[in-house]
């Protein structure tokens, strides 16, 4: 069975490809390489011993992506393309919605030519705006409150339409909460461009020097000790339920949303603790006005994905904590950002 990844090179599509190698299963990558890098595929292909094909190719480019269909024999799509700052998106609000759905448009279209009916989404817990309650499910009204959220919002609607227009499709909307950790090797992990928008690799890259110290953004929340609370995912465990949604995907019709969280929060404080503990390393930090739009506390609850696709995460925080730091320190450069290369495969 072939699936093609889009966005396969990125944090979470690199590990995702290697659960999927590593479970048997053929590959098939799309990248446009804009925020990763070839060496993610080049280690995945190291750490499972297996060739996989590789398109430098960007989902906008309708023949490039052609090609791809024509070439191989797809039969099912984890799609995780697509821009990801929210911060960027408030900005750049148009270049997120060409990009992220204009590109998925394109990804549908060609499916539904070529007759691949299987897709598993990457979406987002900003699909639930800014929710007053907690733990968050999946019924819970849907709103968001930036273009990138937004993005994730309306391609929902949108694969929705889809399967009413044709219930041979069937798919799986996956809602992310806050993926952090790295591959056990400490050979994959997140290397984000520039100054990191998530809070782990803020964190790591302080540790490592690269930072001199971690922005908190909020003191005064309503939280066990003033900062915000979030669900945190192990990147594994993240990786590890697209698995189980692909096998949902192939075996039924239908369209499904699932929240992939642990159903329980930690305050930015907690995971500065955490880290210090497992790592020994101190971090400094400096405690500033919060940021528009953020809320208080947000974490899932994760228990339809544990009934009806037989996942649950199983890394504590701990364990995400230093997972991450052993990436850090042992890629302090991260993937040290090599220029683009056009590849037809890795072998």
């Amino acid at each position: 069975m072939a699936v093609l990844v889009t966005g396969g090179a990125g944090y979470i599509g690199s590990h995702t490809c290697l659960e999927l190698l590593n479970a048997g299963y053929e590959i098939v990558v799309v990248d446009n390489l804009a925020n990763s890098s070839t060496e993610s595929l080049k280690r995945v292909q190291e750490l499972t011993g297996k060739d996989f094909t590789f398109y430098q190719t960007d989902l906008l480019d309708q023949e490039a992506m052609e090609v791809v269909f024509k070439q191989n024999k797809i039969d099912a799509v984890i799609h995780l393309a697509g821009f990801k700052s929210v911060g960027e998106s408030v900005r750049l609000p148009l270049r997120y919605y060409h990009n992220n759905m204009t590109g998925t448009l394109v990804l549908c279209q060609l499916m539904q030519e070529h007759a691949v009916k299987n897709i598993v989404f990457s979406s987002s817990a900003t699909v639930y705006g800014m929710s007053d309650s907690v733990p968050i499910s999946e019924d819970f009204p849907l709103s968001a409150t930036n273009a990138y959220g937004r993005t994730k919002l309306m391609i929902e609607e949108m694969m929705k339409d889809l399967y009413e227009s044709d219930p041979e499709w069937s798919i799986a909307l996956l809602r992310y909460f806050n993926p952090i950790g790295a591959h056990s090797s400490g050979k994959l992990g997140e290397d984000p461009n520039g100054i990191p928008n998530n809070l782990m690799p803020y964190i790591t890259q302080v540790a490592a020097g690269g930072l001199n110290e971690l922005h908190i953004y909020g003191s005064d929340y309503p939280t066990r000790d003033g900062t915000g609370v979030r669900d945190y995912i192990h990147v594994v465990d993240l990786a590890r339920g697209h698995l189980k949604a692909l096998e949902k995907v192939v075996s039924s019709k239908g369209i499904e949303a699932y929240n992939l969280g642990t159903g329980r929060g930690y305050s930015v404080m907690e995971m500065i603790a955490s880290f210090e503990k497992v790592t020994g390393q101190r971090i400094s930090y400096r405690i500033t006005d919060r940021r528009p739009g953020d809320i208080g506390v947000c974490y899932s609850d994760p228990s339809k994905a544990e009934r009806e696709l037989g996942w649950v995460a199983l890394k504590g925080i701990e364990e995400m904590c230093r997972d991450a730091w052993h990436w850090q320190s042992n890629n302090p450069q991260g993937y040290q950002k090599e220029k683009p290369i056009l590849f037809t495969g890795i072998s």
